[in-house]
């Protein structure tokens, strides 16, 4: 009997092998190698635990974030849809707000702001069927001058000096004048971030203490800019000496005596002019009320625009804690839906010393700090410093403006008189004429002024424009509280 071989002793000593299973059949026809289904498992390495960690951690965390966001933002919205389900008759209407954001200084995107309401206020408001109108600023000083103009507009039809606009007197039958204004102090103005409140200060100071006479600003800036000079041609001293009148030579207009007779230079050289602000208006109508009736309630919602390159830092953490602004503007949403006001805290008085300068203002029309006037004042620390010299670079852009004007003068009525051809250049690409260079001049003063104007308002080192009849006629939204309890119902933004 022949004894086995080594190799079969060796196959009947070793443990049964364990059956493979259908998966592992089927993955080994799919040409991945078989040595991978024999490896066992083991950490990654020290470079890779590192990533690993970082990279759940920064996913963790913006995911906690923005879940935060969806619970906090859906809890208020519980709190107030209930307004959102109550009947109203047929002729009543949901309650409306007025939104005003203006331009962040520094930032070429003006509707920031408005950005901000839409993200984290709006959708409180949806929630509790509060209809709002939105009203931005492309540039600065434009919500101030919007605002003054529809105050005027509402004195003068108040004194009888305009007649209502069509639509009121046909809205009149269906709603009374005055159930409309009472629908618009029930409403309330929402006012996003600190520029924006001083330029609504400074609209309403200037609508109810300025004069109600109709003034077009464009109208007024071409009278301005007509007597400066800029498009007057210069006399030629050839013309001087030829021309002659029986021996004598013809006085130029420079040459004729001023005045108002027949030689007035201002006469033959323009049309007379129509008398500006030539409508009659009674002294006890032009003059300002005594006392400002009641205005919209204000809300207001803080906000801060950060751009720069060393905010970036501030740019990352805001972007994992948008929990915070989403609680800042549903609480700021709560305390309009919710109607509960107090009346706006003034600024202190000031001294009786500066009262009594005569060089110094009144204290009725002075720019004041203090009280809500320093709403969201830590926001101006986040304009760029670059912001310092914006009068100084418009000046700069408007002297190379005009130092290039008389170049471009020559050559357009050059080339309108036909006193030389044009060159290959001015065919292809034919110059302004005079009319357009006019023209483009009107808009670029137009835009200086304004931007220097609208600077000024919002510049951080300016006041909030203040008038002492505002104590009793604005009031401020606030938190609502339970009565009889001293806990918010709101939670503070923390």
């Amino acid at each position: 009997m022949s004894e086995p071989n080594a190799h079969e002793t060796h196959n009947a000593n070793a443990l049964p092998t364990k059956p493979k299973s259908g998966v592992r059949v089927a993955l080994e026809y799919t040409g991945i190698p078989t040595s991978w289904f024999s490896k066992r498992p083991k950490l990654p390495s020290r470079n890779w635990l590192i990533f690993i960690s970082v990279t759940s951690s920064v996913v963790g965390y913006y995911i906690y974030d923005r879940r935060q966001c969806n619970q906090i933002r859906q809890s208020y919205v519980d709190r107030v849809k209930h307004f959102a389900e109550e009947p109203l008759n047929s002729l009543d209407v949901t309650r409306k707000v007025t939104v005003y954001g203006s331009r962040w200084p520094g930032d070429e995107d003006y509707d920031r702001s408005m950005k901000y309401f839409r993200k984290y206020v709006k959708p409180i408001l949806i929630a509790a069927a509060v209809d709002f109108e939105m009203i931005s600023g492309k540039r600065h000083g434009d919500i101030a001058n919007k605002i003054a103009d529809e105050i005027k507009m509402q004195r003068r039809i108040a004194v009888g000096l305009d007649p209502p606009p069509p639509v009121m007197a046909a809205l009149a039958g269906y709603q009374p004048l005055d159930v409309m204004y009472r629908r618009k102090l029930e409403g309330g103005i929402v006012i996003v971030g600190r520029p924006t409140f001083k330029e609504f200060m400074a609209g309403t100071k200037r609508g109810w203490t300025e004069s109600l006479d109709k003034i077009d600003r464009e109208e007024a800036l071409a009278h301005d800019l007509e007597s400066d000079g800029r498009f007057d041609e210069a006399e030629e001293p050839s013309q001087l000496d030829v021309a002659t009148l029986d021996g004598e030579p013809i006085p130029t207009p420079s040459k004729l005596p001023s005045g108002n007779g027949i030689y007035s230079t201002l006469q033959m050289q323009r049309p007379p002019q129509v008398q500006r602000g030539s409508e009659f208006i009674p002294a006890d109508k032009n003059i300002p009320p005594a006392v400002i009736p009641e205005l919209p309630s204000l809300l207001f919602v803080p906000f801060t625009n950060l751009i720069g390159f060393k905010q970036i830092p501030l740019m990352m953490w805001d972007f994992f804690n948008q929990r915070h602004k989403v609680r800042s503007g549903s609480e700021a949403a709560y305390r309009l839906i919710m109607k509960q006001t107090r009346p706006i805290i003034p600024p202190p008085s000031l001294p009786f010393t500066e009262l009594q300068d005569p060089d110094a203002s009144v204290a009725q029309s002075t720019d004041r700090h203090g009280g809500d006037l320093d709403f969201d004042k830590e926001a101006e620390a986040y304009f760029k410093p670059s912001l310092s010299s914006t009068v100084a670079d418009i000046e700069k852009a408007r002297e190379s403006y005009y130092a290039a004007l008389p170049a471009k003068l020559e050559t357009a009525r050059a080339l309108s008189r036909g006193t030389r051809e044009p060159t290959k250049d001015e065919v292809s690409f034919p110059p302004p004429t005079e009319v357009e260079l006019r023209a483009e001049r009107m808009k670029k003063e137009l835009r200086w002024r304004g931007d220097i104007n609208g600077w000024e308002l919002v510049r951080r080192e300016k006041g909030v424009a203040w008038d002492d009849r505002f104590a009793a006629s604005m009031r401020v939204f606030e938190d609502p509280t339970i009565e009889g309890s001293d806990s918010s119902i709101t939670t503070k933004t923390r």
